[in-house]
């Protein structure tokens, strides 16, 4: 049942205390009570309209003028109309709503207004006509607020007119605004007897789920006595749009447990959260599904498909439903375009969009924004330009997603300044324009810069969404700034952000990295959805720690969920058997991800089973394994078998690998360290001292050691040279590191020479 106060209070209070005050841009386009702009038509029976027409005409009557507004062929003929009805004299409230409609249908909304200026009677068609050619234009706060002030003028809504302002509230995700518009249905249901019809609960139910609100949003299904094929899909559509997956799909089974047959579109709003599941097969059986019940071919089920397979990674089935589609759409050339671009396929999705250009097919804004990240990855800055100039001449640049997608492919390419510019031009800058430079700072790893734009957005009084929370998180979670990251974990919480899978994986990565691993679990098990991310990350966490039976459980726990495993998984697999020790248990999942799931081994896969039996000390097996490869073995793979030849002292293997390693032309000094500290292992000090004249000789490069520190909100890096610590901190940073060391001896330590990396590049030896 829905919260009874707020009905109580419905009825209590009077209808100019429900109404919110108007001072937005519909109170200027009709202010003082919809007075006539001064560039209206001239509705008078001698305008001009009077030349163009012969006077004999004036004998029609008005049922000749109802029949023909009602389905005029195009805009002049609906002009010749109007031009009739002036000289006629006929122009009247009821014709005029007609006019109006039809102005709104040809997209002519100007001409729609100002006729609407000009009706001596404004009926509540007028009124409908004037909100839908607001929603269609996409104009949604003028469109609500249109909405009160012809409340405030004292028209009753009808059936006709919630459903427009509901949808309005929608996609503006204004809950507050749609909560007012459901108090004033139900006013009008108790004082004015307007009962809501089907389409005016869906449009409730659509709502309320868009906005984030499905417990409200199912106590409006669930009061529905008589549920039908309207309502079923605007509660699974609306759940799918939240991001439960899991439940929409729940409530389509009980919906065919009812003996309802679905739509084409419910399964085209099903087969999306099908892909985020990643559940390929689920996403088939609905594929399957659609044949046979005839819409298989329906264009809304076919671009639903192109997604589906783009979220599974499956670009080939994904092109094949593409080039099956007779009669493509935009959103068909803008599904696949983006399936190359999300799968790393960069050179075909812009190759694509050069053949849709090619065809004649005009781009729009949701293409071009498809478009650009494949040009930054690409690394095609004078195309990006290109595409730009195309951007400002279709007057795309005050779009908000096309201007981050700009800021993207400027920092893609390396013109940060060009960025910045469009950043700073952009009138509207909202959330999503600070996420774009959010994110490419974060990949520069320029983190001082990230945590600024982040608390900017707080002084421009905005809130961050789960997109940018998502891209913080990983900061904390590389910096080891758990502190943040609890406070980012608080907001997602207040702000109800905290159902997003993305959001929820990277708090699972954030905690278990940081050591909390309980914190972890707690997020991972609160999730109502999880995808194929949230497992390998909580299965890597437990791995990483030596919990290898854990690891196994979630393993299993993921197949049980229906989620089929991926390279990554099984590399996350092979670690936690690798230091859990489970050298069986390992062996059989190498076995099992090309037997039961068609996954072909890479290198890192190879890498993990050498690193599994050469912990183990099992050498002969880890050099049987390297001879039964079936390419040569990868710098990784001889990296592993360099650190298990110095774990096990095995000093003329170990050489026999540097040698391997030597015709890689590696310039990485690395493994040269990883030799030399074998060779102290066993105090070969002549040897250690000629890899270090070999390292000289060669030239090659440490690569230094890094860490962060925040003072005073600033992030610091430092390096372990000499030189690249703090400024002005490098003596106290190195007179801290000495007490500590002095401190452990004191305690008792007595440092092992096998434990010692010998700096080769300067002169002494580092812990």
């Amino acid at each position: 049942m829905l919260p009874v106060l707020r009905t109580i209070t419905v009825q209590q209070r009077p209808l100019k205390n429900v109404l919110p005050p108007l001072n937005g841009p519909v109170s200027r386009l009709l202010p003082n009570s919809l007075q006539t702009p001064t560039d209206s038509i001239d509705h008078s029976p001698d305008s001009h309209y009077s030349s163009y027409i012969n006077p004999s005409l004036t004998v029609f009557n008005q049922g000749f003028f109802h029949g023909k507004l009602k389905s005029p062929a195009h805009i002049s003929e609906a002009r010749l109309l109007h031009s009739l009805l002036l000289v006629s004299g006929l122009f009247n409230g009821g014709l005029g709503s007609l006019l109006v409609n039809v102005y709104v249908r040809f997209s002519s909304f100007d001409e729609a207004l100002l006729v609407f200026h000009k009706l001596p009677q404004k009926s509540n068609f007028a009124w409908n006509a004037i909100l839908r050619g607001l929603v269609d234009r996409g104009w949604f706060s003028g469109a609500i607020e249109f909405y009160y002030l012809m409340v405030k003028q004292g028209i009753i809504p009808d059936n006709f007119t919630h459903p427009l302002v509901l949808k309005a509230c929608s996609r503006l995700s204004a809950i507050e605004e749609g909560k007012k518009v459901h108090d004033l249905i139900l006013f009008f249901e108790i004082h004015h007897s307007v009962k809501p019809n089907v389409y005016v609960e869906c449009a409730m139910i659509d709502m309320f789920a868009k906005c984030g609100s499905l417990s409200e949003s199912r106590q409006l299904f669930e009061k529905i006595p008589s549920k039908d094929l309207a309502s079923w899909t605007a509660i699974i559509c609306g759940t799918v749009h939240f991001g439960v997956t899991v439940e929409a799909l729940g409530l389509f089974k009980r919906m065919r447990n009812e003996e309802l047959q679905p739509d084409s579109v419910i399964i085209a709003s099903l087969l999306p959260g099908c892909g985020r599941l990643q559940d390929k097969q689920l996403g088939k059986t609905f594929q399957g599904f659609a044949l046979k019940s005839g819409f298989g071919s329906d264009l809304h089920v076919s671009n639903a498909l192109i997604d589906m397979y783009s979220k599974c990674g499956d670009t080939l089935e994904a092109r094949f439903i593409f080039d099956n589609i007779k009669y493509k759409d935009l959103i068909s050339w803008g599904s696949m375009i983006a399936c190359y671009s999300q799968n790393c396929q960069y050179d075909k999705s812009f190759d694509l969009y050069l053949e849709m250009m090619s065809l004649g097919i005009s781009s729009n804004k949701i293409i071009v924004s498809c478009v650009l990240p494949a040009l930054a990855k690409l690394k095609l800055l004078k195309h990006g330009k290109e595409m730009h100039g195309y951007i400002l001449k279709q007057a795309f640049e005050s779009d908000v997603i096309v201007g981050s997608s700009l800021i993207d492919m400027y920092n893609g390419c390396g013109s940060k300044r060009e960025a910045s510019l469009i950043f700073e031009k952009m009138a509207d800058r909202d959330i999503t324009l600070w996420n774009s430079m959010i994110t490419s700072h974060a990949l520069t790893g320029d983190f001082d810069s990230v945590f600024q734009i982040f608390w900017r957005i707080w002084e421009y009084k905005l809130s961050p969404n789960s997109v940018t929370l998502v891209t913080i998180l990983p900061i904390c979670t590389a910096t080891g700034n758990l502190r943040q990251g609890k406070e980012i974990h608080s907001y997602a919480i207040r702000s109800s952000l905290d159902t997003s899978i993305s959001l929820g994986n990277s708090l699972v990565d954030l905690y278990c990295k940081s050591g909390y691993l309980d914190f972890g679990l707690i997020v991972f098990n609160k999730m109502t959805e999880k995808n194929i991310v949230t497992y390998n990350t909580i299965i890597s966490a437990y791995g990483i720690n030596g919990d290898g039976a854990k690891a196994i459980s979630f393993f299993d726990q993921m197949k049980e969920a229906r989620i089929k495993p991926n390279k990554i998984t099984f590399v996350a697999l092979l670690s936690a058997c690798s230091h859990a020790g489970l050298i069986e248990r390992g062996c059989f999942y190498f076995i099992s991800m090309l037997r039961d799931y068609g996954l072909v081994p890479t290198m890192e896969h190879y890498t993990c089973m050498v690193d599994l039996l050469g912990r183990a000390g099992c050498i002969d097996d880890v050099l049987n394994f390297i001879k039964k490869m079936p390419c040569s073995p990868g710098l990784d793979v001889l990296g592993s078998l360099l650190s298990a030849c110095r774990v096990h002292n095995k000093v003329e293997l170990a050489e026999l690998v540097i040698r391997k390693i030597h015709q890689q032309n590696l310039r990485d000094s690395g493994y040269h360290v990883l030799l030399s500290n074998i060779y102290a292992s066993i105090e070969k000090w002549e040897d250690v001292s000629k890899v270090r004249r070999m390292i000289k000789e060669k030239d090659l490069v440490k690569k230094a050691g890094c860490s962060w520190i925040q003072v005073g909100g600033c992030f610091h890096q430092f390096h372990s040279e000499s030189g690249m610590m703090l400024p002005g901190y490098t003596n106290k940073i190195q007179e801290v590191v000495r007490s500590l060391y002095l401190e452990v001896k004191e305690e008792g330590y007595v440092s092992e020479a096998s434990l010692f990396s010998y700096d080769l590049v300067g002169d002494e030896c580092c812990l």
